[in-house]
């Protein structure tokens, strides 16, 4: 992979999920079969899964100080993920999403979000060196949208190509930071938030993903799970689907943030867009066969070895 530096300016949560075999109704306990706590967030799952494809990935983040904040750090070091842009707060404590999938493996997730609050304008400004002298910016929908958009205008100054993920979907969001993002990928439920535009099938879908290309984005990526990724480009006649190979599922949490971090990566690495999409939608998949978040992404030397065809 490209020495060249993905910045993600993003949310960082300790996930605690429990496994069970089906939802609780309201007012309802069910027993659990299995319960794991770890790093996650969607900045930070995208940070790891980037760079675990073997690229150069820099942490932009906060976290409280407290053990969960330890962890965190801790995750994203082990995994390769330069730290040192994460930092501690006393006012407040790490975030936190407490999980539950059931055995379907679908999942319900209530996230608190604690010191992402804090990701403000300033905190980009702060970090503006590191920004400007990255490849790619990553930001999500976990933290202030202010704090995103400076971070975007830091980068468009420098030359430097804007990735967003609006995830988890906003009705309310500020379209406007459309204008500076050059990727934008969002799943159905985001795409309908930003286009208005109700997602019924993969037609609605196309429809949305050429809506977004008006809005500024020189990409425009709608996932679909199961049923694949869709990709439009400004000034390219038609929407490409590309499908995925079906797998068997056991755990669906961070698959979308595993394709962000994977296509980011793929990218930097000098890969055209469409086959960046297809790879990383098929390591997306081969993450929704484990269990867990940034544990589930799989490493470079485990895919050469057991999947080369996934890679470019």
């Amino acid at each position: 992979m490209s020495n060249q530096r993905i910045v993600v300016f993003g949310s960082i949560v300790q996930d605690l999920v429990s496994y069970t075999e089906r939802f609780p109704r309201p007012g309802e306990s069910v027993r659990g079969t299995l319960f794991k706590a770890g790093a996650g967030g969607k900045g930070a799952n995208q940070a790891v899964a980037a760079a675990r494809l073997g690229a150069n990935v820099a942490m932009i983040g906060m976290v409280g100080e407290d053990m969960f904040g330890d962890t965190n750090i801790k995750s994203l070091s082990e995994n390769g993920v330069d730290a040192s842009g994460v930092v501690r707060t006393n006012k407040t404590h790490t975030a936190t999403a407490t999980i539950t999938v059931n055995k379907e493996a679908e999942n319900s997730i209530v996230v608190t979000l604690g010191a992402n609050l804090e990701m403000c304008a300033e905190v980009a400004d702060r970090h503006h060196e590191l920004i400007e002298t990255s490849r790619m910016v990553i930001c999500q929908g976990e933290i202030d949208e202010k704090g995103n958009r400076r971070a975007f205008e830091i980068a468009k100054k420098h030359g430097v190509t804007t990735f967003l993920n609006p995830a988890p979907g906003d009705a309310n969001m500020d379209k406007s930071i459309l204008e500076i993002v050059d990727i934008i990928c969002t799943n159905e439920n985001e795409a309908e938030f930003i286009t208005g535009i109700a997602q019924n099938s993969v037609e609605d879908a196309e429809k949305a993903a050429r809506a977004m290309l008006q809005m500024g984005p020189r990409h425009a990526i709608v996932t679909l799970g199961s049923k694949g990724v869709l990709l439009a480009t400004k000034d390219v006649d038609g929407v490409e689907h590309i499908r995925v190979d079906k797998v068997e599922a056991l755990d669906t949490t961070g698959a979308g943030d595993c394709f962000c971090g994977s296509l980011a990566a793929l990218l930097v690495a000098g890969h055209p867009i469409s086959q960046s999409v297809r790879s990383a939608a098929n390591l997306a998949a081969l993450s929704v066969t484990r269990q867990g978040t940034q544990s589930s992404y799989w490493k470079i030397d485990e895919i050469r070895e057991k999947h080369p065809q996934f890679l470019p």
